[in-house]
């Protein structure tokens, strides 16, 4: 499964009550676009009968939800998925008790299971014996790797001469890969070719094919291997940019991230995603400073913000285009809406942003 697939895999994606909150963006990253999986249902008992994008952002995109796994196969005329996937991102990565009987029916009709969580199925012999018996894998993306193979950051990404910027977040589950990911499809339209470094299990069930998983790497390695795969892409792809998935904020008190993208990815550029309507880092009581105080520190690192990004979390359209015009006056900076109902145009516009700092980089 490491290789990359020539045409994405089917599966049904398990969010088990969660697929409207934003601990299903793991799910809402397979929806909104895969080259590894592609969703034939969502498995969720407090949505079915539903369309799986209208429940995760209003729009239909022909994928059904279903109340269980044995729903789905009860069901007929169904494609056949080869894959389960567990769709969700939980604090500490921990599997809930009440996803293992939907996993293990999913193992009783003959599918593998792709697991994003720091639980490891693969570990688990209730798991490993029923997989093992049906000739049946449990890829668990979040397994560190062996220390061996792990890189040591060298400072040889300086020698990479594409212009790198950074998708960063004043919090986690804010929305980055997603913007990361549409940055991406705006500039290829554009006429600039980008390439992304993914940094979570999403990204790699994606097919983002270059990264690494951010929080299951040691310490003392992460900047190596956020080094290697920049510099790796850059060798084999030779894009016009490259494009780091941000993780977590870089004053996050559970587990900032973000500086090793500035100093160790070499990345000047950077788009930083906001949600107005979030006073306090997810799951404390722990207030968000302000988004000018985000920038200075940026700028401190040496990186240059480039443009905000919101998340509409809690907002309709009319106080989204309000806090967007807010903002843009309060940090004179352009300010873009990556989830609005129609954002084709904020996000082209945004690429014409990045297209005149790339030109800046190269009169550098």
């Amino acid at each position: 499964m490491q290789d990359f697939p020539s045409t994405p895999e089917p599966c049904i994606i398990l969010t088990n009550g969660l697929l409207d909150s934003r601990q299903a963006k793991t799910c809402h990253g397979i929806l909104r676009g895969s080259q590894r999986f592609r969703a034939v249902a969502v498995i969720d008992f407090r949505f079915a009968g539903k369309d799986a994008g209208e429940v995760m952002d209003g729009r239909s995109i022909g994928v059904p939800v279903w109340a269980s796994v044995a729903d789905f196969f009860r069901s007929s005329g169904q494609e056949r998925p080869i894959y389960c996937l567990v769709g969700v991102a939980l604090a500490g990565g921990r599997l809930p008790d009440a996803f293992r009987e939907q996993l293990l029916k999913a193992l009783d009709h003959g599918l593998s299971l792709v697991n994003g969580l720091h639980t490891f199925l693969s570990d688990d012999p209730v798991f490993a014996a029923r997989a093992a018996v049906r000739g049946l894998r449990l890829i668990d993306v979040r397994k560190p790797k062996p220390r061996h193979t792990l890189r040591f950051w060298t400072g040889d990404i300086f020698d990479v001469r594409v212009p790198i910027i950074a998708v960063l977040g004043l919090d986690c589950a804010i929305g980055k890969r997603t913007t990361a990911r549409w940055l991406l499809d705006a500039c290829h339209k554009s006429g600039i070719y980008a390439e992304m470094i993914y940094t979570g299990q999403t990204g790699w069930m994606q097919g983002v094919r270059y990264g690494f998983i951010f929080d299951s790497t040691l310490n003392d390695f992460i900047s190596g291997e956020l080094e290697g795969a920049i510099m790796s892409c850059a060798q084999n792809c030779k894009p016009n940019l490259i494009v780091i998935e941000g993780q977590s904020g870089l004053r996050n008190p559970s587990g900032p991230a973000g500086s090793e993208m500035i100093l160790s990815g070499n990345a000047r550029g950077i788009i930083l995603q906001y949600a107005p309507a979030r006073s306090y880092y997810e799951g404390t009581q722990i207030f968000i400073p302000s988004v000018e105080s985000e920038i200075a520190l940026i700028r401190m690192y040496g990186a240059e913000v480039l443009a905000l990004t919101l998340s509409e979390e809690g907002l309709d359209d009319e106080q989204a285009q309000a806090a967007q015009a807010e903002l843009s006056e309060r940090t004179g900076l352009p300010v873009f809406r990556p989830l609005a109902a129609n954002p084709q145009r904020d996000m082209a516009a945004m690429a014409a942003v990045i297209k005149r700092w790339i030109v800046q980089q190269q009169r550098r």
